[in-house]
C-alpha cells in the first residue's frame, strides 16, 4: 500500500475522531444546556462558567482540525512528490531493464562471435600443423637437393678438371712443338740478336718508339672519388684505364683527356686492373673478394670470378694467351683462372700474403711479390716453388716485368726499387731517392717500354723518374697533392700516367 493511501486514511480517520468527540461533549452538555434554559438564577454563574470553558475547548478542537489539515496538505503534497519520484525510477528502471535486456543480446552475439572464432582458430591450427609438415618435408627435399646439387658440381668440377688436364697436356704438346719449330728457325733468331739476347717479334711491335722522360702534366684529370689505386694503359693505345675507390672503372683518351667508356659493376673497391694482349677484356680484382671481367666493346661483365675468400690485390693476364688470368688476395692464395670458361683451374696457397705478381713472357711462370718482402717465382702448371730471393725488409708493394722479359722491377714499403734478372732472381739494380717514399702495400712502380726508365710515385705527391743506364734521377714531376698511388707507361713510348689516393690521374709527356 501506497504511502499517500495511508496518509489519506490517516486524515479519514482524526475527522471521524474529532466527530465521535464532538457528538459526545454535545451529548453530555445536553443536560446543561436544558438545566440552562431553566430560569434558575442561583445556578447562572456556575453555568456561564461551564459554557465558556467548552466554547474554548470547542475553538482548540477546530483549531487542531486546522492544524491537522494543513498536515494533512502537507502530506499530500509530499505524497505527490514522492509519487513523481517513483514514476521516474520506475521509468529508469525500465531503461536499465531495456539496457540489460540489449546488453544480453550483445552478450549472447558475441558469446556466437567468440565460439565461431574459436572454431576458425581451431581450424587455422590444423592448417598451420598440415604447413608446417609440408614446411619439413620441403625442407628435408631441399636438403636432399642441395646434397645431390652439390654431388653435381663436385662432379661437374671434377669433370673440368680432368678437361683442364686434358688442355694442359695438348698446350704442352702445342708447346713442343713451338720449340722445335723455334730450334728448326734458330739462325733466323739468331739475325734478330740484340744486345745478346734474342728477342720474339710481337703483334704491335711496329708502334714501339723510344721513351722520352716526361717533364710537362698534359693533363690533370678528376678520375674518381675516395682514390684510384690502379691505372694501365691498353697495349700500343694512349687509351688509359683507371680503377679507383668509387667502385668504378673508366677509360680516358689520354690525347684529350676525356672519358671514353664507363665500365660499372664492380661490387668493391678496385685494387689492381689488367687488359688482354687483343684489348678486349679488362679485369679488376676487387675488395668484394671477386674479379670482375668487362667485354670493352658492349660495356658489359663477362665473367665474375669467385673463389677468393678475401681482397683481392693482383692481377695479371698472360704474355702468350689471353685465355690465361692469375690473381693474388690476402687469404694467402694465389689462383690460375681459365678466362674463356670462367673457372679456376689451379690455386697455390703459401703462408704470406701476395701483394702484386706478373706473368712471365712465355706464360708458364709467374712472378709474385709478398708482404715478408720476398720475390718468388713459380711453375703455374704444377704449382712448386721455383726460387726466391729476399728482395726487401718490408712487404713488396709492386712488381714490373720489362717489355723483353728479362728484367723485373720491384718497389717495397722500405722506399726501395729494385731490378732482378727475371729468370735467376739476381740483384742487378738498387733505386732510392731522398723524400720518395711508398704510399701504399700497394704502390705500382713501372718501366718504361724501352726498359731506360723508372718512375715510382710517394706519399708526398712526387713522382721520381730514374735512368736504369745512370742508376739516378733524371726527373721529379709535380703535380699530386695527395700521395701517388700508381704509375703507368704507354707501350708507345709516352705518356707517362700516375694516379693519387684524392682520385686525380695526371698524364706526363
Amino acid at each position: 500500500m501506497s504511502r499517500e493511501v495511508l496518509a489519506r486514511e490517516a486524515i479519514n480517520h482524526a475527522l471521524k475522531a474529532l466527530k465521535k468527540r464532538h457528538l459526545i461533549e454535545e451529548g453530555a452538555h445536553a443536560p446543561a444546556y436544558i438545566a440552562l434554559s431553566r430560569p434558575i438564577i442561583s445556578q447562572g454563574s456556575e453555568w456561564k462558567e461551564k459554557a465558556e470553558n467548552l466554547e474554548m475547548e470547542l475553538q482548540q478542537c477546530y483549531k487542531a482540525q486546522s492544524r491537522l489539515s494543513e498536515q494533512l496538505v502537507v502530506e499530500v503534497a509530499e505524497s505527490r512528490a514522492l509519487k513523481a519520484s517513483l514514476q521516474e525510477k520506475e521509468m529508469a528502471i525500465a531503461e536499465l531493464e531495456k539496457e540489460l535486456n540489449q546488453t544480453r543480446d550483445e552478450c549472447s552475439q558475441l558469446k556466437t562471435d567468440l565460439e565461431e572464432k574459436i572454431r576458425a582458430l581451431e581450424l587455422l591450427m590444423i592448417e598451420h600443423q598440415e604447413l608446417k609438415a609440408q614446411l619439413e618435408q620441403m625442407a628435408i627435399k631441399a636438403k636432399n637437393a642441395e646434397a645431390e646439387n652439390k654431388m653435381l658440381v663436385d662432379r661437374w668440377m671434377l669433370q673440368k678438371m680432368q678437361d683442364a688436364e686434358r688442355l694442359n697436356e695438348a698446350n704442352a704438346l702445342y708447346e713442343d712443338m713451338i720449340e722445335r719449330l723455334k730450334a728448326s728457325g734458330l739462325e733466323k733468331l739468331a739475325r734478330e740478336q740484340v744486345d745478346g739476347i734474342v728477342r720474339r717479334s710481337e703483334e704491335g711491335a711496329e708502334f714501339f718508339a723510344e721513351s722520352t722522360v716526361p717533364s710537362v702534366c698534359s693533363h690533370r684529370i678528376n678520375a674518381h672519388e675516395g682514390g684510384c689505386a690502379s691505372i694501365l694503359f691498353e697495349y700500343n693505345s694512349g687509351k688509359l684505364i683507371s680503377g679507383g675507390q668509387d667502385r668504378s672503372v673508366k677509360m680516358w683518351d689520354t690525347s684529350t683527356g676525356s672519358l671514353t667508356h664507363n665500365l660499372s659493376g664492380c661490387l668493391g673497391s678496385v685494387l689492381d686492373l689488367a687488359i688482354t694482349h687483343d684489348n678486349r677484356f679488362v679485369i679488376a680484382a676487387s675488395s668484394s673478394n671477386n674479379l670482375f671481367v668487362w667485354d670493352v666493346s658492349s660495356g658489359r661483365i663477362r665473367h665474375t670470378l669467385t673463389g677468393h675468400t678475401d681482397k683481392v690485390c693482383a692481377v695479371d693476364v698472360s704474355k702468350v694467351s689471353s685465355r690465361h688470368v692469375v690473381s693474388a688476395a690476402y687469404d694467402r692464395t694465389i689462383k690460375v683462372w681459365d678466362l674463356q670458361k670462367g673457372y679456376c683451374t689451379n690455386t697455390i696457397i703459401f703462408h704470406s700474403n701476395c701483394n702484386a705478381l706478373c706473368f712471365s713472357t712465355d706464360g708458364l711462370t709467374i712472378c709474385s711479390g709478398h708482404v715478408d718482402g720476398n720475390l718468388r717465382l713459380w711453375d703455374i702448371r704444377t704449382g712448386k716453388l721455383l726460387s726466391e730471393v729476399a728482395a726487401h725488409s718490408l712487404p713488396i708493394t709492386s712488381i714490373s716485368l720489362s717489355r723483353n722479359g728479362n728484367v723485373v722491377l720491384t718497389s717495397g714499403r722500405d722506399n726501395v726499387h729494385n731490378l732482378f734478372d727475371g729468370r735467376s732472381l739476381e740483384a742487378c739494380g738498387t733505386f732510392r731517392a731522398t723524400g720518395n717514399r711508398v704510399a701504399s702495400n700497394w704502390s705500382r712502380s713501372c718501366i718504361s717500354p724501352d726498359d731506360n726508365y723508372i718512375a715510382a710515385g710517394s706519399a708526398d705527391g712526387s713522382i721520381c723518374i730514374w735512368s736504369i743506364s745512370k742508376a739516378d734521377i733524371v726527373s721529379t714531376l709535380k703535380e699530386h697533392t695527395a700521395p701517388v698511388l700508381s704509375c703507368t707507361w704507354s707501350g708507345l713510348g709516352k705518356p707517362l700516367a700516375s694516379a693519387d689516393k684524392n682520385g686525380i690521374v695526371c698524364t706526363w709527356t
